[in-house]
């Protein structure tokens, strides 16, 4: 039985014509990129050795490890790390992340212009942990180099119930 109209189409031309619409989405999709960071904010030397006359920001902080001490788990703690931009250009904090999901930052997106000084705040939940906690935070800066590892410490000890 012959039904009129119908559409006879090889199987290779089919595949091939899947194969090429999949091929434009994903092209398409690549080069419409709008989620990324302007070369203009994180400005940093060309090659490994640098510029040399070229002004560039630097964080330095008053401190990079904290220590909590003695905690017990569930205890949510916070800390202050506090910084300066000791460059000649304004320092941006591109990003701040956590080695964990217990342990959050807080901080400026805003520039940090010369001799200005900033702060990272970090939040440790002790909820779920045991023992010997040792956690880092990676700061993602426009200097060189482009990052800086902060460390926070804690011992923490079950409740005791009686």
């Amino acid at each position: 039985m012959k039904i009129k109209g119908t559409i006879s189409i090889n199987l290779s031309t089919f595949w091939i014509s899947i194969g090429l619409v999949v091929l434009s989405i994903i092209l398409v999709n690549c080069s419409n990129s709008s989620n990324s960071t302007s070369s203009d904010l994180v400005k940093n030397p060309k090659s490994a050795n640098g510029d040399l006359n070229e002004k560039m920001p630097a964080i330095t902080f008053s401190k990079t490890i904290h220590d909590f001490g003695q905690l017990i788990q569930g205890e949510k703690v916070s800390c202050v790390f506090k910084f300066t931009n000791t460059g000649k250009a304004d320092l941006i904090l591109v990003k701040v992340s956590t080695s964990c999901g217990c342990t959050a930052s807080s901080y400026s997106h805003d520039p940090i212009k010369p001799g200005e000084e900033g702060k990272i705040e970090i939040t440790f939940d002790s909820n779920n942990k045991k023992g010997i906690q040792n956690k880092t935070i990676t700061v993602l800066t426009n200097t060189k180099p482009q990052s800086t590892v902060l460390q926070i410490k804690a011992q923490v000890s079950t409740p005791e119930t009686n």
